[in-house]
């Protein structure tokens, strides 16, 4: 092989050392800066500093030391282009054939608590992602390479056959703008949100690969996981697997769905969850009879299901979860002997999450064909609400307790929504329905006699009484709704006909 030159700055230092030893031997001379010129020549590589291939020292403490002429010309010149080879000639410039960099930390950075805005901006990386870029636009004469693990791709391809395949230059290249962009992204996102920037007139996102899955919500689907670069806690993003298989698309897709409704809860509480919609939610003094009411809500549909609970797991509870088949359990914590529980079952996943002591609002994302739409997360709660009551009749304190617990899940339920409450746990839930009434009378039916003394909670106002009458029919006694309808007064007269206390929110919570 030719004499080649490879310049290499990187801030992850892994593996380093002896990927530019592995050059050397193959008779690659070694460029590099700072850090990582002292490095190499620690460990015995003999090193050129960028400054003797410049003729420029290196300042603004070290913010200008690559962005030179002899630098990007060694890089983009086209080897097989005269004018080009003409012109290094000319200008003494050595063409550059590697490139291994990896850019200052930024994520690292901002993730820190006590971040400040300087410490933030010094850490944007400027001359990495300018060879990065000059380096992978020109991969058909240019190795570059970002990531240590491709280290020994890049080894074995010149091992074998003396050069850096074309196949191997073109994936490394769209890598490095993959990188690129990336980082870019989430400095944007930052600045972005520093400025005080709502709706940009550019929405630039990142996320890293979590996982392949098997597949996506059916067989033929292929599909993967992602998550946010600043992942948040309480979320599946951040949940560490114990146990079990991998997590599935829809395991993924229901677990979140069920972190989303325990956390509003700041009692112990137990969600159930089966296709992204809750067949049973408990709350009580303790997590054992929080599961137990959230059990007794549905104990068919809870076979199969995933299960979120706001405090750690002991080991009575566990052992009733045992008895039946769940596909996830999500705690923050497992007593270690309910852990010995429920490893038993070999394929049982056991999910830990981090809760947040208090809700934080993110930019909500969801796909359509061809776009993106953009919401805020809603984090709108109980305490949040303009609590009024209209109807004659206040609520009880147990009427109180029963439409606290239906508000807080009927935000979660796909709309139209309707659900009823009683004794802390759900015994009726209708979801997705085309009509309001409708959703009431699945609910009803589901609750059959419990539903006497019940309280029901409505994800959006009613457009007419006929689901006031529906639930007076079924024994139910207290109402959360957000009211606004322009027929308000027909839902009023008819509680107040049937003795029912009705309780209006002022905000609804639509779920498509």
């Amino acid at each position: 092989m030719s004499k080649k030159r490879a310049l290499i700055s990187v801030s992850d230092k892994e593996g380093i050392v002896a990927f530019a030893q592995a050059l050397e031997r193959l008779g690659v001379e070694v460029v590099s800066t700072g850090g990582t010129k002292k490095t190499l020549e620690e460990n015995g590589v003999n090193v050129i500093g960028i400054s003797d291939v410049t003729g420029f020292p290196e300042i603004l403490d070290g913010r200008v030391k690559t962005l030179h002429p002899k630098v990007h010309g060694g890089l983009l010149a086209i080897r097989d282009n005269e004018a080009h080879q003409a012109q290094l000639q000319e200008h003494d410039i050595t063409p550059i054939d590697f490139v291994v960099v990896n850019l200052y930390p930024f994520k690292k950075t901002i993730e820190k608590e006590d971040v400040t805005l300087e410490d933030a901006i010094e850490n944007i990386d400027i001359g990495g992602p300018t060879m990065l870029r000059s380096a992978a636009k020109n991969y058909r004469d240019v190795t570059v390479i970002v990531d240590p693990t491709d280290y020994e791709v890049v080894l074995t391809d010149l091992t074998k056959d003396n050069k850096v395949s074309f196949e191997t230059n073109q994936r490394l290249a769209a890598k490095v703008f993959r990188h690129t962009a990336a980082y870019d992204a989430l400095i944007a996102e930052y600045l972005t949100n520093v400025a005080g920037e709502t709706e940009p007139e550019t929405l630039t996102v990142t996320y890293e690969k979590v996982q392949d899955l098997r597949y996506g919500e059916n067989p033929h689907q292929k599909a993967a996981f992602y998550k946010k670069p600043l992942t948040q806690k309480g979320s599946i993003a951040a949940a560490t697997q114990l146990h079990g298989k991998e997590l599935s698309y829809n395991n993924i897709n229901d677990a979140n769905a069920a972190l989303q409704i325990v956390k509003e809860f700041t009692e112990p509480a137990v969600v159930a969850i089966k296709h992204m919609n809750p067949c049973g939610v408990g709350v009580g003094t303790t997590i054992n009879e929080a599961y137990e009411k959230a059990y007794e809500a549905d104990s068919t549909s809870i076979f199969g299901g995933i299960i979120a609970a706001n405090r750690p797991i002991d080991r009575a509870t566990a052992i009733q979860m045992k008895e039946i088949f769940l596909e996830i359990i999500i705690a923050p914590a497992f007593d270690e002997d309910a852990l010995e529980v429920l490893t038993a079952k070999k394929n049982l996943r056991l999910l830990t999450v981090q809760f947040e002591e208090q809700a934080t609002k993110e930019a909500f994302l969801t796909s359509v064909k061809g776009g993106v739409l953009v919401q805020d997360e809603d984090v709108f709660g109980f305490d949040d609400a303009n609590i009024t009551v209209p109807t004659k009749r206040e609520p009880t304190e147990e009427e109180w307790a029963n439409l606290k617990l239906a508000w807080g899940v009927v935000k979660n339920v796909k709309s139209n929504a309707i659900v009823l409450t009683k004794d802390n746990m759900t015994i009726g839930v209708g979801a997705g329905q085309m009509n309001r009434v409708g959703a009431a009378k699945i609910a009803i039916e589901q609750a059959g006699e419990k539903a006497q003394g019940s309280a029901l909670g409505s994800d959006a106002f009613f457009p007419m009484d006929d689901t006031v009458e529906a639930a007076a029919k079924a024994g139910v006694t207290a109402i959360i709704q957000p009211g606004g309808s322009i027929r308000d007064e027909d839902s009023i007269k008819k509680a107040d006909e049937y003795g029912i206390t009705m309780v209006f929110t002022g905000m609804r919570h639509f779920k498509h």
